[in-house]
């Protein structure tokens, strides 16, 4: 698609309106700009407006109100519908506001709105603090919590929702509002789940948690062993304490030192369990995962970053995933689990995962619009790959992990591990409700859906 020419005078009066700069599909800097997680998406803004203050986001979506063009905020880009650009509108990138300030003694960081998760753990690092992430270093940390916040600490801290503490945000109409729990507490209310259908969020504050040492193990077996791996899972993470998180994944046997040559390229069923306390905690609690005989078996203490960094994905890679969340995991939602696995594009980067919830997750607030906090179980197949070719081989195969789990599955599903997938979905994972009580907030707030780039309230009549 060509993207709409404007004109210069209002392209000028913008770019003096803002500190940041306006980049246009003639730059040289364009498509690097627009280049996103997902590389199945290829959308060609008219505008893309890199800010660098609230006040530049202010600018950006007042022009694109006043220009008719359509808006789409770019924080970590990790949508994997690709809900950070558009074709012929604006985007507000958030990129280059990812400052992130501790206050130790508080225990609370003030994070930009552009800040990746590497920038918010590095910086509380410093202090032995930490809070729920993402489980990859570069998703965006606003966009994240927004959505609800699941991650490798959530048994333990809850979800990063869950430790949200204030939110500063641009309004479909410029202004700049503060919600906490005493200013705004409704607009704060939705924005533990809701996303950004409110605004573009400039900054968040998050409540921290001690974490002085961390740990986990890392186990590998061959995928014929995975019936009997994951069912013994199944039983240790439903007896385990909160200290304890992590996965299972079917994965593809990476090329690294540690792996045996004959694992390499071929699928393994691998279990990695976290452990918010020193190595001998990890040691105990995987003890009883180690009667299969792992070919792999990796166990210490790490920084809380360098954990978050290990499932990586290299830029450039091609995506499509989805979930199920399940009341229950019984030996025949293992079968059909392990079953699947055996379809997973491999070799590829795609993942099928077992997410245990519990703990903390499950005793946070209810009130919150995230109802799929209460599942003991979510079924995540991700997958990434490179060749074209395995699009539609790897969109099959999501879309049959999600056939498989429908006996167990709830009806709500955590908004940010899915695409595209209907208006009917968006509810579900809401629940009906929250989303009518959503949709009052998003009237108030956006009742024009100028802010619709995402998994859309529509707003109440």
């Amino acid at each position: 698609m060509t993207s709409p020419r404007l004109a210069e005078p209002s392209l000028e009066a913008l770019r003096t309106r803002l500190t940041g700069d306006v980049i246009l599909p003639d730059d040289p800097a364009y498509d690097e700009a627009r280049t996103i997680f997902n590389a199945m998406i290829d959308r060609r803004p008219a505008v893309i407006a890199q800010c660098e203050t609230a006040a530049d986001v202010s600018a950006a979506v007042l022009f694109a109100r006043e220009q008719g063009l359509d808006v789409a905020v770019r924080g970590g880009g990790h949508s994997v519908a690709g809900l950070a650009l558009n074709d012929g509108g604006l985007v507000v990138d958030l990129r280059r506001m990812h400052a992130v300030t501790v206050d130790p003694e508080a225990r609370t960081a003030r994070v930009g709105g552009g800040a990746t998760m590497s920038h918010l753990d590095r910086a509380t690092q410093q202090f032995a603090l930490a809070t729920t992430g993402g489980r990859v270093s570069t998703t965006g940390v606003g966009g994240f919590t927004l959505g609800g916040g699941s991650g490798w600490l959530e048994r333990k801290f809850g979800l990063a929702c869950d430790n949200l503490a204030a939110v500063d945000l641009v309004t479909a109409d410029g202004r700049e509002v503060h919600a906490d729990e005493d200013e705004n507490p409704e607009l704060f209310w939705a924005l533990h789940g809701g996303g950004g259908n409110f605004g573009v969020a400039t900054a968040i504050t998050l409540r921290l948690h001690p974490l002085p040492v961390l740990s986990f193990a890392l186990l590998m077996f061959p995928a014929a062993k995975g019936n009997e791996v994951v069912r013994l899972y199944r039983d240790f993470m439903e007896a385990a304490p909160d200290e304890a998180g992590g996965g299972l994944l079917y994965i593809t046997g990476p090329p690294e030192e540690f792996v045996p040559e004959h694992l390499v390229g071929t699928a393994v069923c691998a279990v990695l369990i976290t452990c918010t306390g020193p190595e001998a905690d990890v040691r105990r609690l995987a003890r009883p995962l180690l009667a299969p005989g792992p070919e792999v078996e990796i166990i210490q203490e790490t920084p809380y970053a360098e954990l978050q960094c290990m499932l990586d994905d290299p830029p450039g890679m091609r995506n499509y995933w989805s979930a199920e969340y399940l009341r229950a995991f019984p030996d025949e939602a293992v079968r059909r689990f392990c079953d699947r696995a055996a379809d997973m594009p491999v070799p590829t980067n795609s993942q099928h995962v077992l997410f245990p919830m519990g703990g903390a997750v499950a005793r946070g607030d209810s009130s919150f619009p995230v109802p799929w906090r209460t599942a003991p179980w979510a079924v995540h197949p991700f997958g990434v790959w490179a060749d074209p070719a395995d699009d539609e081989r790897a969109r099959r195969w999501v879309r049959a992990v999600r056939e498989d789990a429908q006996p167990w599955a709830i009806g709500r599903v955590y908004l940010n591990f899915i695409g595209d997938e209907g208006e009917e979905r968006v509810m579900a994972g809401f629940g009906p409700e929250n989303y009518r009580r959503l949709a009052k907030v998003k009237a108030e707030y956006d009742p024009e859906n100028v802010f619709r780039r995402n998994h859309n309230i529509k707003p109440a009549v």
